[in-house]
């Protein structure tokens, strides 16, 4: 039956995609893959069965990573370590997809243009952000029926908390880009023109 053989000839299929991943990548680059798409802390253990190596390899390499400011560490439940991608390296990865896309007319023009939808939202709803909208609207609810049966629009409060991301990725696209037209303007060590 060719029901039988599907699973099979999945695996196999399965078995060469993880072979030439294994054969065509460093141990380092699929660690780095493998934490760049963990939407939560992971363990060594479970990076180097991802990323088809050892648990020694994988504690090796995320140290390293660690170093280099791509994951951060905590300490999990049982006095393990567990890595998770570090905010700044993706706030840094956006920001630089963002200036490969959009020239900086653009990005200027579109942060202009996003301000302006965050003020509207706050003029509507006399509020600074989407949670203090929750709030407000639940307190109001409750004083006026006494249960909370009133929602508020999740397509709005989405909306709202969406630009508000976008708008901290663009405006840190901006920043990158502005500092990038200065690397090399001045041989001086960056050190002697921050204050510390």
């Amino acid at each position: 039956m060719n029901d039988q053989s599907q699973p099979e000839e999945f695996a196999d299929v399965n078995e060469a995609v993880e072979d030439e991943w294994e054969s065509e990548t460093t141990p380092y680059e699929r660690i780095r893959h493998v934490v760049a798409h963990a939407y939560s802390p992971v363990s060594a253990d479970a990076v180097a069965d991802d990323a088809l190596t050892t648990p020694k390899t994988a504690r090796k390499h995320l140290e390293t990573l660690a170093e280099e400011g791509f994951v951060e560490t905590s300490p999990g439940e049982h006095g393990g370590t567990l890595y998770r991608r570090s905010p700044e390296s993706l706030v840094v990865e956006q920001a630089a997809d963002i200036l490969e896309h959009v020239t900086t007319d653009e990005l200027v023009t579109r942060v202009t243009e996003m301000r302006e939808r965050l003020n509207e939202y706050r003029t509507e709803y006399g509020v600074d952000s989407p949670e203090e909208l929750a709030v407000e609207r639940t307190n109001q609810t409750l004083s006026e029926s006494g249960s909370a049966g009133q929602e508020i629009d999740p397509e709005t409060v989405r909306d709202w908390k969406t630009l508000r991301r976008n708008l901290a990725f663009a405006n840190a696209a901006l920043s990158i880009g502005t500092a990038e037209q200065f690397v090399g303007e001045d041989d001086r060590s960056t050190d002697e023109s921050i204050p510390a």
